[in-house]
């Protein structure tokens, strides 16, 4: 029988306290380089999703302290989950409601140029694909529908299994992807636990944000 592994999932407000009380907790931002580069918690390490299989060793034989995953709503933290895990990496938590839920509790971010958000950019492509698809079948051809058809038959088996398809696919985009990004040197970073070159104007640990915020 598969073991249910019921790993905790920490509110913005309870992360925040961790981090005031535990100052190696380390947060990893799993969301793309373009989505972290918009707006990310202060202090934390951007490792995307996509990369993330290939470095989970690596951070497993490099970290011990406790990881704390997260993304724009918490979907991409589990999947990170089970890499990290998979890799033999235990001591996590995954952030309910990520980064949107720790802007609107108020807590500390570092924003830069204004980017869309993986989700939105997944409902704009796929509202486009329908809505194309729909307007083809009606002037065109009646066979085009399936066009439609077929992006609400991704939408939910996406719903029912959990993937992320068209949002995987959307990662590589060179949008989601800038010329800055450095995944390698982001996970050097993370596995000796000092603040990279490319997280710019944040400081040099989550802690110690927390602990600036609170005074």
């Amino acid at each position: 029988m598969q073991t249910i592994d019921f790993t905790p999932v920490l509110r913005p407000v309870n992360v925040a306290e961790l981090g005031r009380e535990n100052t190696s907790v380390r947060l990893l931002d799993v969301r793309t380089p373009g989505e972290y580069e918009t707006v990310h918690i202060t202090g934390a390490y951007n490792v995307p999703l996509d990369a993330l299989g290939e470095h989970a060793r690596e951070i497993h034989a490099n970290v011990r302290d406790p990881i704390v995953l997260v993304c724009q709503s918490g979907q991409r933290a589990r999947k990170a989950e089970e890499a990290l895990r998979t890799a033999g990496f235990r001591n996590l938590d995954v952030m309910d409601g990520g980064v949107t839920g720790w802007v609107a509790a108020g807590l500390p971010v570092v924003r830069t140029a204004k980017k869309l958000s993986l989700e939105r950019q997944v409902r704009i492509v796929a509202g486009a694909l329908a809505a194309v698809g729909g307007l083809l079948a009606a002037v065109v051809n009646p066979a085009l529908g399936l066009l439609a058809t077929s992006v609400g038959f991704g939408l939910v088996f996406a719903g029912l299994t959990d993937t992320f398809g068209m949002a995987m696919a959307l990662t590589r985009l060179p949008y989601n992807r800038p010329a800055t990004c450095d995944v390698d040197a982001m996970v050097r970073a993370l596995s000796a636990g000092r603040t990279p070159a490319g997280i710019g104007r944040a400081p040099a640990s989550f802690a110690s944000s927390l602990r600036t915020c609170a005074t």
